[in-house]
């Protein structure tokens, strides 16, 4: 069995990779009122160039109240991470809270929508897809002992860890991924079995495409 070091990835098309935080994109915000850690991006097809993905994963930090980017087409989940919260106020007049430990919002890309900060600057992890092509749900766990995820053929699952440490196995490799890293479960043309131990808590993450191809 082979066992990646914490910090290192696994071969892009293995089942298991791990995400080091360290490796992370970070770039501005497109209206320039915040910055972006990348984690990950749909890379299949012709997906993955640009603005042209089909889902991405961030760590969204936000410094200063302002308005949020639009993003047409596209739904959102925002989960605080750090920070005493992010109050979103949108132009219809809803307002909404991510307030501690890990609260979550999900809305419309497109919705014009101005972040209010509580008590000062927040990391949020923010979890974007394309609502025509991809089904895509959110899961906080903690991680007390084991679990075992089953990927279907297709899918993508990321585990990303909120505090401690996950330890992932797919039968054939093993990977240690430590907080703020992830892990990419995936799978070609049969069901695939991961089993994950440790201890802390973690967001657990499915994309699907509508016709069930990732």
């Amino acid at each position: 069995m082979s066992r990646p070091e914490t910090g290192m990835t696994s071969h892009p098309q293995s089942p298991l990779r791990l995400l080091p935080a360290h490796e992370y994109r970070r770039e501005r915000w497109r209206n320039g009122f915040g910055w972006t850690r990348e984690i990950l991006r749909s890379t299949d097809c012709d997906a993955g160039r640009g603005d042209d993905w089909d889902w991405r994963l961030s760590i969204a930090e936000i410094e200063c109240d302002g308005p949020f980017s639009s993003f047409p087409g596209i739904d959102r989940e925002l989960v605080l991470l750090h920070g005493n919260g992010v109050r979103l106020r949108f132009d219809d007049g809803e307002v909404r809270e991510a307030a501690p430990p890990h609260g979550r919002v999900r809305f419309a890309g497109e919705r014009t929508v101005s972040g209010e900060l509580i008590d000062g600057p927040t990391h949020d992890f923010n979890l974007m897809w394309r609502r025509d092509r991809i089904d895509a749900d959110l899961w906080h766990r903690p991680l007390v002992g084991s679990m075992v995820l089953f990927v279907e053929p297709g899918e993508r699952w990321v585990v990303h860890v909120l505090s401690g440490h996950a330890h992932c196995s797919d039968g054939a490799m093993r990977c240690t991924a430590a907080m703020s890293d992830s892990l990419l479960l995936s799978t070609s043309d049969a069901r695939h079995r991961f089993a994950i131990d440790g201890g802390g808590e973690v967001l657990i993450i499915r994309m699907r495409r509508r016709d069930r191809e990732v």
